[in-house]
């Protein structure tokens, strides 16, 4: 489906709905402009809908795996206190001038933004929605292939809270391989915010235009770091949130982890820590087991693939894997952090102190979160360590994945990236 002008078009009407958007989008840009009051009203309005239940029966009916959790997310994040708490951490004030000059800087918006939104996420579209229209972009949205409908219902009942917003929202549900609409839609952008791993972004690059700003929220990689190896169980409750965090996420976002190191040299270690985890891990992934048939026939599929590849290639090695019904921790020669089979299926790896820097610099350009366990008086120790690497998001073991208000992007704030600063001469 196509969200145009504020109604609801088939799929097979895209040709002719690119075909005239350039002057529907112009004559926009003359006669219009956002109020930032109007944006939050509405956002605001939508997300305490949200809140109050009003929209249970969509989110049940779209969301039957995670529900409460969008609703608490949407009703944080869609807030005008959050909303107003954004504009001022990452805008602050919107002009500048030294008081002698006759010339003043005034941040404005970049004018149309085109999102090529990831999938890894109910909703997020929406939320990625939001962050242009604060800014005062017109939207153009590309939603991801595995968008559930979601992400459409939600920014449709956002227009008809507050029509206004009509002319500042189109949403496409185009295939990334309709590589014509594709660059149809990055001729009109002046920026274009795309979501995915290196593929996605090279081939974001080749549409875009010459001028256009290319802003990249790629694929990136989190951790988890247990400094006290020795004291395993004097961390029960840290292990137990650890748990929580990776079966409610199902590693499937970027903040989510992948890799669970532990400062020793010694691989005993490694297999010690596994007998105490394990239990815990598959206590948590029951209890959040995916009530979707469409999933859990997904993760069996994955997991008996994995097993024919191990006995067919000779990779099964029993004595590094433990195996629950639901999860496996596997217990990882090497130390470099990458990306693991997911679905709680965690990696488990020896990173001593003195490696942090070496190893972790090494893939310095996909560093986004650090869950990190360790004694209060060594916090900030590992903190700086953990900054200097390229980390940009660390937290405790738990709340990985939490949002907070005036959280970045990947260390950017979206806002800044959105906008544009524009010099002006006074007489």
């Amino acid at each position: 489906m196509i969200l145009y002008k504020g109604k609801l078009f088939d799929s097979t009407e895209q040709e002719r709905i690119l075909s005239e958007m350039e002057p529907y989008i112009n004559n926009t840009l003359v006669k219009k402009s956002l109020s930032v009051e109007t944006v939050i009203a509405a956002i605001d309005a939508l997300g305490k809908e949200i809140a109050s239940g009003k929209q249970d029966a969509l989110l049940a009916t779209l969301l039957s795996d995670n529900a409460m959790q969008y609703k608490l997310l949407a009703a944080t994040m869609l807030s005008r206190e959050n909303l107003e708490w954004k504009l001022q951490t990452e805008l602050g004030g919107t002009t500048s001038s030294n008081g002698s000059s006759v010339i003043h800087s005034q941040r404005m918006p970049l004018g149309v933004l085109f999102h090529i939104a990831a999938g890894n996420i109910d909703g997020l579209p929406a939320f990625s929605i939001a962050e242009g229209l604060l800014t005062g972009n017109i939207n153009i949205l590309k939603l991801p292939q595995a968008d559930n409908g979601l992400s459409l219902e939600i920014i449709s009942r956002l227009i008809a809270l507050e029509p206004v917003l009509t002319d500042y929202i189109m949403v496409f549900d185009t295939p990334s391989t309709d590589i014509h609409a594709m660059q149809r839609m990055a001729e009109l952008a002046d920026g274009i915010s795309v979501w995915g791993g290196e593929s996605a972004v090279k081939a974001v690059r080749s549409l875009a235009p010459t001028g256009a700003k290319l802003i990249e929220w790629g694929h990136k990689l989190g951790f988890c770091y247990i400094a006290e190896a020795e004291n395993l169980n004097h961390i029960t409750t840290e292990l137990f949130a650890l748990a929580e965090h990776i079966a409610t996420t199902k590693q499937l976002l970027c903040s989510s982890c992948q890799t669970i190191f532990l400062n020793t040299q010694n691989e005993i270690d490694l297999h010690k820590f596994c007998k105490i985890f394990l239990p815990i891990l598959e206590n948590a992934v029951l209890k959040n087991r995916s009530r979707t048939i469409g999933e859990r026939a997904y993760l069996t599929l994955m997991r008996h693939t994995e097993l024919l590849e191990q006995r067919i290639y000779g990779k099964h090695n029993a004595t590094n894997e433990y195996r629950g019904e639901n999860c496996r921790l596997t217990v990882c020669q090497d130390s470099e952090l990458e990306l693991s089979p997911m679905m709680c299926n965690v990696l488990v790896k020896r990173l001593p102190r003195e490696q942090i820097v070496p190893v972790l610099r090494r893939k310095k350009g996909l560093l986004q979160t650090a869950g990190l366990i360790c004694t209060p008086e060594n916090r900030n120790i590992y903190t700086e360590l953990f900054a200097r690497c390229g980390v940009t998001r660390i937290t405790s073991a738990g709340n990985m994945s939490a949002y907070f208000l005036g959280e970045t992007h990947d260390g950017e704030y979206a806002l800044r990236r959105y906008t544009k600063i524009v010099d002006i001469e006074t007489e």
